[in-house]
């Protein structure tokens, strides 16, 4: 049986996980393909594109985002208004509200996207090889499923 971690093993783990992302975003936050949407409403944008075709409720589109409900709520505001998403009446409960992305939300989230992974194959690609990257994905996905399996 593998021994565990001390407390700063764990700690300097997290730290340097931690820096690289924030290390990362900002490179990518700096990309011309967010002059037009910001990376939270990218993401927004992506993730309403992954659900299925009826749309997805608030509270479950920010299980998936790192927003206070109140801020996603402004930023569907927002982008309701420039005509990528919309607000429709939940089909199984009437009560509930459920956001979509319209044609124009679709292409731009396309756009965007098909850009945004080119952007990140440079950034890591760049600094990792394939078997180094198999393991940088398995590691945080065995790490996400243990967070995710200890709040269930």
């Amino acid at each position: 049986m593998p021994e565990l971690p001390s407390v700063r093993e764990t700690a300097l783990a997290w730290e340097s996980l931690f820096r690289c992302q924030v290390t990362i975003m900002r490179r990518l936050q700096q990309l011309p393909e967010f002059k037009e949407l910001s990376m939270r409403e990218y993401d927004v944008l992506f993730n309403l594109k992954r659900a299925p075709r009826c749309g997805l409720r608030l509270g479950d589109l920010n299980e998936s985002l790192l927003l206070s409900q109140p801020s996603l709520s402004r930023m569907i505001d927002r982008l309701v208004a420039r005509g990528l998403v919309v607000r429709q009446q939940d089909p199984s409960d009437h009560r509930a509200i459920l956001i979509t992305l319209t044609e124009a939300g679709a292409e731009v989230q396309r756009r965007i996207g098909r850009a945004h992974v080119r952007h990140i194959n440079e950034v890591l690609g760049g600094a990792l090889d394939a078997e180094q990257l198999e393991q940088l994905r398995a590691l945080t996905t065995a790490l996400s499923e243990s967070v995710a399996a200890e709040q269930d």
